[in-house]
């Protein structure tokens, strides 16, 4: 570890900068074989992101020189390419991905940074199944082309089978032994108890999404951490974020939502979504997450964005996924931190 008079060196070697270097080419060269084509968006926009949960880095615009220090319009530093990608394909765009920088408040550790590496696509007429496939040939890519490096560090190897899939009912019917679902609060307190999980001060008992949160942290993940790489797919509609929420099978039946998460030695990779294109839901859905933000004391959403008047004007069937490429290069390269796969993290930069 460098001592604190040489912070001005970066915190990954040369050579793993240059793998990292060598693994982009291959990403990139993965997706214009298959009739992707790369795209550049703004990182600075009106917009920000529709989370309850996710706090983007706020500054101002100022139109005229010299008044930094009057109020300005306010910008936000992009949490994800999601609205401006999705801009493009409401113009005419087909499929397209990006590697781009995004940015979140709050995020830091041997996993996160406040400024990290996304990958992200989108492609017409896919449902989030076929973004799981495209996924899994990704990712071996991605690992074949790291095996060829000179002197990388031992890693995991990908199963030769097919990626394992589980829907998040089918996960906690197995894992945690009931409904992810149907269940009640008190039927997810009592899995809780009886599984000797501590439940923290200020947990909403009574809430569903807490007790369903907590369980996927405590007994799902854990058990999905010993399996190289598996999905889990068709979330909560509870937590469908920007995906559609697809009905249940009979009456009565719960909805849910068409999105996917892989994960990679227990380590969550990437986000994927059958993509929500109904205005008037996401109108909705902004204004329940600024709700549930201003209960919380955070900062209201925007109410308007770009992304709202493409979704009116008619943003085509489509499904997407955004790869946080740093874990992604750190899992293929061997690493066991970020810090070591990036140049300057947070405290250097």
């Amino acid at each position: 570890m460098n001592q604190p008079d040489s912070d001005y060196l970066p915190t990954a070697t040369i050579q793993t900068l240059q793998h990292r270097s060598q693994l982009l080419r291959a990403i990139r060269h993965f997706f214009e074989s298959r009739g992707y084509w790369e795209v550049e968006t703004p990182l600075i926009s009106r917009d920000t992101v529709v989370d309850a949960y996710i706090d983007p880095f706020l500054t101002h615009w100022h139109t005229v020189e010299g008044a930094a220090n009057t109020a300005g319009e306010p910008r936000y530093l992009q949490t994800s390419p999601e609205f401006a990608m999705k801009r493009l394909l409401t113009a005419g765009a087909d499929q397209i991905y990006q590697i781009t920088h995004a940015f979140r408040q709050a995020e830091r550790g041997s996993m996160h940074n406040p400024e990290f590496a996304m990958l992200e696509w989108y492609r017409l007429g896919e449902t989030h199944h076929d973004q799981m496939t495209f996924v899994e040939a990704l990712i071996r890519h991605i690992y074949q082309t790291a095996a060829s490096l000179p002197d990388r560090s031992t890693v995991l190897e990908l199963p030769a089978q097919p990626f394992e899939r589980f829907s998040y009912e089918d996960a906690f019917l197995q894992f945690a032994g009931l409904s992810g679902l149907h269940s009640t609060a008190e039927e997810f307190q009592q899995t809780a108890r009886r599984h000797d999980i501590s439940v923290p001060a200020d947990f909403e008992t009574s809430n569903c999404l807490s007790w369903q949160n907590l369980l996927l942290v405590e007994l799902i993940e854990p058990a999905l951490r010993k399996k190289k790489a598996v999905f889990l797919y068709d979330y909560p509609a509870s937590q469908a974020a920007l995906a559609r929420i697809r009905q249940g099978d009979h009456p009565g039946s719960a909805g849910v939502a068409e999105r996917f998460e892989l994960y990679l030695q227990g380590i969550e990779i990437c986000n994927g979504y059958h993509e929500l294109t109904d205005a008037d839901e996401l109108r909705a859905r902004i204004i329940q997450q600024s709700a549930l933000r201003e209960r919380e004391n955070r900062l209201r959403l925007p109410a308007e964005s770009y992304l709202l008047q493409a979704m009116e004007a008619g943003l085509p069937d489509c499904a997407g996924t955004a790869l946080g490429l740093d874990r992604l290069i750190m899992l293929a390269l061997g690493k066991q931190t970020l810090q070591e796969v990036i140049a300057f993290p947070v405290e250097r930069a």
